[in-house]
């Protein structure tokens, strides 16, 4: 079964890491025959959070955020990519998610987190966990953390190490799986 994916990139730093990890799993998606469009807050150019998209007047919403709420209605699930500043997510990517609610309802979310170092990212990732499950799209269990990006993955995306494709197939397996199944959901309705 085709799923729509989008993988929402964290990071809008000149030099930043977490591109190679979306391009990697962007083609992880794409080679399953889903569509996994990039959503990168560099080429949105989205403003500071002062309305939510729904805050808006029908019509009357900046151009990205009407794009972006066409895209989400469609998804079947998200894919975050986030790096871990001060321990905490970027804010390109809070400001990135914010704008949305009722759009991200009954999918499912699956987070990559990365750093230089050795912990991947992962304690960003446990308040991305919180934040994902209060927009409306709850985490699947599975983490996909990727120590030491910058030899982990090349510019292009593509894996040095052979653990990565077999991390992100057991990660995108089950990723996969509770987004048909809350699809299936979501097309027999929903509580509200």
């Amino acid at each position: 079964m085709s799923l729509t994916v989008p993988v929402i990139l964290g990071s809008v730093r000149s030099e930043r890491q977490g591109i190679r990890a979306a391009r990697f799993l962007v083609a992880q998606l794409e080679a399953r025959g889903h569509t996994a469009p990039l959503v990168d807050p560099a080429e949105l150019n989205l403003p500071l959070l002062d309305r939510m998209y729904k805050e808006y007047p029908k019509g009357e919403a900046p151009e990205p955020l009407e794009r972006l709420a066409e895209l989400y209605r469609r998804a079947d699930a998200f894919v975050v990519v986030s790096a871990e500043y001060n321990h905490a997510i970027p804010p390109a990517l809070s400001n990135t998610l914010d704008h949305f609610l009722e759009e991200y309802f009954w999918r499912p979310s699956a987070i990559c987190c990365y750093s230089a170092g050795q912990y991947g990212g992962v304690r960003a990732a446990m308040q991305l966990r919180a934040m994902l499950a209060e927009l409306g799209t709850p985490s699947i269990p599975s983490l996909l953390p990727i120590p030491r990006i910058h030899k982990a993955l090349s510019e292009a995306g593509e894996p040095s190490e052979d653990w990565l494709r077999k991390s992100a197939q057991k990660f995108l397996d089950e990723l996969t799986w509770y987004a048909e199944a809350l699809r299936a959901r979501r097309e027999a309705g929903t509580p509200y």
